[in-house]
């Protein structure tokens, strides 16, 4: 059983405010205080080390995993190993994501992860969310580790998001892509006080006619410090764009790192990246419509991050 600390943060990670439909593994202190499998996704424990693997049979259509983790002791340190093997020619969502509740003094930490083996074909949408909060001193940490492996004309899609309470995170992505395979990475991060995030993708297109699309929105505010280094390399005949579009506020710092690797004739790769403050007319205008200052900057960075 879970206490309401754990699930009212299991509702900021990953929406759930009862048990979900299909194939769930709910972790909370380090055990696992949930789980489900169904005829077509089965999960299991490691033996050799802490975490899951998670089987989804080949063919399998709109069916979903949620494997969120909940951290509410303070100075618990956290990690695990989980494995997916998405069976070709399936549709399906996983849904992941950890929060730290920690008010107390010692450091609170989770460290995940996560290695995708996409079979041909198949199509998965992928969600990651990441929460702190707790009035403690102690640190909420996350430091996740992604690794993705596309077989030829598949598909994934990753939305990541970063928006309260994490203190330090360092976040590794790394993706190889075969022929044909289609990868969109939409990151979206906010910062605050002292709050240190890194985010670092190497996405690798080995295949023709794979295409990887890397955009990061981002806002840092105080004197909070972001790093974002997104790295695309161009094996073979293939499309891809890196983007960074970032808001600064306060005495934040960002840097934004944007590389292109071509190591072949016809790869095609674009990158961007945009650092800037919200426009005073913006604010302004806002203001014109009865709002304060306060609620006009508010406004924007959540429109901005949505």
């Amino acid at each position: 059983m879970m206490d309401r600390i754990q699930q009212r943060i299991l509702e900021e990670v990953a929406d759930l405010h009862e048990v979900p439909e299909g194939a769930y593994n709910i972790r909370a202190n380090g055990q696992m205080a949930g789980r489900n499998t169904t005829a077509n996704i089965d999960i299991t424990s490691k033996t050799e080390a802490s975490g899951i693997d998670i089987r989804i049979q080949p063919g399998t259509k709109h069916e979903s995993v949620h494997i969120p983790v909940v951290l509410s002791q303070s100075g618990m340190k956290d990690m695990v190993y989980n494995d997916f093997y998405i069976g070709e020619d399936s549709d399906v969502v996983i849904v992941a994501g950890c929060g730290i509740h920690n008010c107390g003094e010692q450091d609170s930490q989770h460290d995940g992860i996560h290695r995708f083996y996409v079979g041909k074909n198949a199509k998965v949408k992928y969600v990651e969310k990441h929460y702190g909060e707790g009035d403690g001193e102690g640190k909420r940490i996350l430091n996740p580790v992604t690794e993705v492996y596309m077989e030829e004309g598949s598909s994934m899609e990753m939305e990541m998001v970063q928006i309260k309470g994490v203190d330090s995170t360092d976040r590794k992505t790394k993706a190889e892509l075969a022929a044909g395979a289609k990868l969109v990475v939409r990151e979206r991060l906010m910062t605050h006080g002292n709050q240190y995030a890194v985010s670092d993708y190497v996405v690798e297109l080995n295949g023709a006619k794979a295409s990887a699309d890397v955009v990061s929105r981002s806002v840092a505010k105080d004197s909070s410090y972001q790093k974002f280094d997104s790295r695309l390399v161009g094996n073979e005949s293939c499309t891809g764009h890196t983007e960074c579009d970032a808001i600064i506020m306060g005495d934040a710092r960002i840097l934004a790192i944007p590389q292109l690797e071509a190591n072949h004739i016809d790869a095609a790769l674009i990158h961007e990246a945009a650092i800037g403050k919200i426009a005073g007319e913006q604010i302004v205008k806002l203001m014109t419509l009865g709002l304060t200052e306060e609620e006009a900057e508010a406004q924007i960075v959540n429109g901005f991050l949505k």
